[in-house]
């Protein structure tokens, strides 16, 4: 069993994973609806197809029950993760397929996939603040549930250029499971982070800049909650593992909050397409995609991960770990012209 679910699983994971984008990119190129057209606020060139991140949410949620019944996740895991899941992934395919939804009800959809994870975990675990641990209450289950809505979105903001969101969700499931390592070494719940890494790679076979497939609204969505979802999972595990997480999504996070705020600010429709985010203005200052979904995955695993481990270990205080990590992550973005 060990040697099934530790290697054969996220083997056959990839597999599917890389052979469903193969597949999805092919019925792509046959519906004109369902390619991303270049337009003024596009970081690519080329009429490409999109959708492909679908393969990575199917592969994935295919793999949950194997880690169910093998005991590695509780079911009261794979359910929450299966049902909102589900949901974000099927309201992005319908946004891939060009079936628009209005805005009111794609928030209703990431709201109840929040509120259904939140629910089969229990409510929000208790967090270390300032040095001690307390229970949230309410009105943290409330925060929580803007914090996996804001993760859903800011990952789907976030997937602008080749590669970028798959790198980032690679890297910090990998810094996930070393933190589990290092902190919880019992704990199993690591593999369902091996599991979305292995379909994530799968489809970066094919996204790899120059990108044969955009990740899609169902792709991004699916990661934004399950990174979310991730987290959660780990504070339930061990309470400092929230602000390790919270470090480790350091550069999505700031790069959105702080492009959001400042298009807020000007009274810009915050959901509209644009090219205005810190990564994108260093992918048009590169003159290449690469170089930038490259940084993002070295800023990752050499400046944030060793950070979140001091947090994980005990040696750090969680918030002025994230104080640490995050003040030269927002000096880049507004030197970079974040929301400009």
């Amino acid at each position: 069993m060990n040697l099934l679910l530790h290697v054969a699983l996220p083997c056959a994971v990839f597999l599917t994973a890389l052979w469903f984008t193969g597949w999805l990119r092919r019925y792509a190129l046959t519906r004109q609806r369902l390619l991303d057209v270049p337009n003024a606020r596009s970081s690519h060139e080329v009429a490409t197809p999109r959708g492909g991140g679908l393969a990575i949410a199917l592969a994935t949620l295919a793999a949950l029950p194997v880690l169910g019944w093998s005991g590695v996740l509780a079911w009261s895991a794979v359910w929450a993760l299966l049902g909102g899941g589900t949901i974000v992934a099927l309201l992005g395919m319908l946004d891939d397929q060009g079936q628009v939804l209005a805005a009111r009800w794609r928030l209703l959809g990431h709201v109840s996939a929040a509120i259904w994870v939140l629910a089969w975990m229990r409510g929000l675990p208790p967090l270390p603040i300032l040095g001690v641990i307390r229970d949230v209450g309410p009105a943290g289950n409330a925060l929580a549930v803007l914090y996996i809505v804001w993760m859903i979105n800011l990952t789907n903001f976030m997937d602008g250029i080749d590669g970028l969101a798959s790198i980032e969700a690679v890297t910090v499931c990998l810094g996930g499971v070393l933190l589990y390592v290092a902190s919880v070494p019992a704990s199993t719940p690591w593999l369902a982070l091996i599991v979305l890494i292995s379909a994530t790679l799968g489809f970066l076979v094919w996204n790899w800049p120059p990108a044969r497939i955009f990740m899609g609204d169902s792709g991004s969505l699916f990661l934004g909650f399950m990174l979310a979802a991730f987290s959660l999972q780990a504070a339930a595990a061990a309470p400092a593992l929230f602000w390790s997480w919270v470090i480790l999504l350091g550069v999505f996070i700031v790069d959105a909050t702080i492009t959001l705020a400042r298009r807020a600010a000007r009274g810009e429709r915050v959901y509209e397409g644009h090219r205005s985010h810190a990564y994108q203005h260093a992918a048009m200052r590169r003159g290449a995609h690469r170089r930038v979904t490259l940084a993002v995955g070295a800023i990752n695993l050499c400046w944030l991960l060793p950070i979140a481990l001091l947090v994980a270990r005990g040696s750090l205080v969680g918030l002025l770990g994230v104080l640490i990590a995050y003040v030269p992550l927002v000096g880049g973005a507004i030197w970079l012209r974040a929301g400009k």
